[in-house]
């Protein structure tokens, strides 16, 4: 019987086991398939497990030398359901594939793969990923851990909950506007949406849509940092991606290197947030002093962010889903047909200025960084929320305008071309997480790594999971 204690590991530990021969890829697959049983039913983030594709993969890894077996040595991996794997069911939480298997992997599991992981499980995503709560017609809602009544963000919900329920060392994710990085707050995980192009994946619909990015999920920065560097790397048929570094995110993220200054924003100057939220993200950002940073309230200016969001992301739906619009529009969920119709709405010249917007947004945002080590906020406005609310409404006495305006505090990020991830930095009064958001300048994910683990040291918050799932109080 595979030991369970395996899952309260780093995965930084479990991959050092798996190099020394003291536990096998089989071994770990054994214990996630109980971990699973055991805590997947309350919480639904891996709807789709696929173990026997995993033991034949990693009976065929263990063929090789240990030495050839990759950066993950045959670690076990979640992939997100909305990114294809060869032979399993990847329904992207529509019914309109709910039978649908792909006979090719997406480039990113391709890359997974080579690189020492195995894939034995589909974690959950709202529709097409749309929204930040993961619930979908499919497979249902995923809960939050700390509290089965609330909602584990999204889109890479089921990624998060996940690793903090220890059914996923590590975790794949994707993040358009903060779908790593607010359910990584949520569950009191690490989520980091990295620079574009820094991870490889397959081109649908666009070979240059830069919204959406491909990224890692992780209970803490260092085995983050290991997942990166086992998704990294161009590839031909991905032509915005990146060549990998010379030196590893782990070794940076190990480096030890401190900002020496920051900036802390609590609402970026756009929007409304949780003054328990506020207050919990601006007293873990001061603690950077202890390190002999500077910490100063600052900001680039982001003001347009909700506009050209609103128009470049409606684009972006037009783009990839007009054809299920004209076929099959029933079986679409309301706010994706919003989405979608958006977008087919948009003239020239309203793309003209969203585009337009984005370069003086990321121009402004590279300027602030001459000054700034890194920039922090809140990762998301409000804590985890009810899960049968689709999404927030409202905060702190200001009504949105529209289901996704609430993400404006890591929507803006994402227009600016940022690499940003979400850490744990403590808790609300009711014991719910709260995650800050860390940015660093375009293609710096290895100082952002670096200033976070030394953040993460001083916090002291590193193993507060993976957790049981808990009732609501």
């Amino acid at each position: 019987m595979a030991d369970q204690g395996l899952v309260r590991e780093t995965a930084c530990a479990v991959v050092e086991k798996l190099k020394a021969g003291e536990v096998t890829p089989l071994d770990l697959l054994d214990v996630l398939e109980s971990r699973v049983a055991e805590v997947d039913s309350k919480v639904n983030a891996l709807p789709t497990p696929c173990f026997d594709r995993a033991r034949e993969h990693a009976k065929a890894l263990m063929r090789k030398p240990a030495a050839e077996r990759g950066l993950l040595a045959g670690l076990p991996v979640p992939i997100k359901d909305l990114t294809d794997v060869a032979g399993v069911l990847t329904t992207q939480g529509s019914p309109i594939f709910k039978d649908s298997i792909p006979a090719k992997s997406d480039i990113l599991v391709e890359t997974l793969e080579h690189n020492g992981g195995v894939i034995y499980a589909k974690s959950n995503t709202p529709e097409f990923g749309a929204g930040a709560n993961t619930f979908n017609e499919v497979f249902g809602p995923t809960r939050n851990p700390w509290d089965t009544s609330r909602s584990a963000a999204g889109s890479s919900g089921g990624a998060a909950v996940a690793l903090a329920t220890g059914t996923a060392w590590l975790a794949h994710g994707s993040d358009m506007g903060g779908s790593l990085r607010n359910p990584a707050s949520f569950c009191g995980i690490v989520g980091l949406r990295p620079s574009i192009g820094r991870v490889a994946h397959t081109p649908k619909f666009g070979v240059d849509r830069t919204l959406g990015v491909q990224g890692p999920m992780a209970r803490n920065v260092e085995d983050l940092a290991l997942l990166l560097d086992a998704m990294s790397g161009e590839h031909p048929a991905d032509p915005l991606s990146l060549p990998a570094l010379p030196a590893s995110f782990l070794s940076a993220a190990r480096s030890g290197q401190k900002p020496k200054r920051v900036a802390y924003s609590p609402d970026l100057g756009i929007t409304p947030v949780d003054p328990e939220v506020r207050a919990v993200t601006r007293k873990a950002a001061e603690r950077l002093e202890e390190a002999g940073a500077i910490v100063e309230e600052a900001h680039p200016d982001l003001r347009e962010a909700h506009e050209c969001f609103h128009v470049l992301r409606a684009f972006d739906f037009a783009i990839s889903k007009a054809a299920l619009l004209r076929s099959r529009r029933d079986l679409l969920k309301p706010e994706v047909i919003w989405n979608i119709e958006e977008g087919l709405k948009l003239s020239v010249e309203q793309l003209e200025r969203a585009e337009a917007q984005r370069v003086a947004m990321t121009a402004r945002t590279l300027a602030f960084f001459d000054t700034y080590d890194l920039l922090l906020t809140p990762a998301t406005i409000v804590p985890p929320f009810p899960v049968e609310n689709r999404y927030v409404a409202e905060c702190d006495g200001k009504k949105f305008d529209n289901y996704v305006e609430w993400l404006g505090i890591v929507y803006a990020i994402t227009l600016a071309c940022c690499p940003a991830l979400s850490l744990p930095c403590g808790f609300t009064a009711s014991g719910l997480p709260v995650g800050l958001q860390m940015v660093a300048k375009p293609r710096a994910e290895a100082q952002l790594l670096a200033g976070a683990n030394v953040l993460e040291d001083i916090l002291g918050l590193r193993g507060a999971t993976p957790i049981d799932p808990r009732a609501p109080k």
